[in-house]
């Protein structure tokens, strides 16, 4: 039975726009791979960002990348996962944001934290996993060095020691059940570094 021409010219335009559609999927998911892939060490690195975090405008000029996480909850604050480079010892940083950190009950943070080192893509990285009540700088540290202690917050954060650049801070924080949600993410986006093709 042939079709007649009022069937096949909708049919035809269906096809039409089910293209459109795939075609429009396909290049939503490329940028949207795009944005959470990023590098550090002046790109000779490369990392990707969890699906579920959202690319945003650096709050300060000295990162380089930011993400934000967002909270299960309503009225939280989203988690921040910022990437930088900076100069100092890795020990000397630990040290540091270890003072970032108070403990409810009166106890030294270091005792709290933890620590470990990796080889990963021929550079030495150490994450370091501490929480307690923050002293957060919304501002960063060159704005009056006003804090807001935020009760029960969780930072995790890797040192990346590279062999030519220095080295590069990731450093992911927020309130602590968002934190320990995508803790996972952060390790793995760590852990799956790569060197970036040339």
């Amino acid at each position: 039975m042939r079709l007649s021409r009022r069937f096949v010219i909708p049919f035809a335009v269906a096809c039409c726009f089910s293209s459109a559609a795939v075609c429009g999927s396909a290049r939503g998911q490329a940028v949207a791979e795009e944005a959470r892939a990023f590098t550090i060490a002046s790109g000779a690195f490369s990392l990707e960002a969890p699906a579920d975090w959202k690319r945003v405008q650096p709050k300060s000029g000295i990162v380089e990348t930011e993400f934000a996480v967002l909270p299960d909850t309503e009225g939280e604050q989203p988690g921040r996962m910022t990437v930088m480079g900076a100069g100092g010892s890795v020990q000397a940083n630990v040290d540091r944001w270890y003072g970032q950190f108070a403990q409810p009950d009166g106890s030294e943070t270091k005792d709290k934290a933890t620590t470990k080192t990796l080889k990963l893509a021929g550079c030495t990285v150490t994450f370091v996993d501490v929480g307690g009540t923050y002293k957060d700088m919304p501002g960063g540290p060159f704005a009056g060095g006003k804090s807001v202690d935020r009760p029960d917050y969780r930072m995790l954060a890797a040192i990346v020691e590279t062999p030519k650049e220095g080295s590069y801070f990731l450093k992911f924080y927020g309130p602590g059940a968002t934190v320990a949600k995508h803790a996972d993410g952060f390790r793995k986006m760590v852990e799956g570094m790569v060197a970036a093709a040339k």
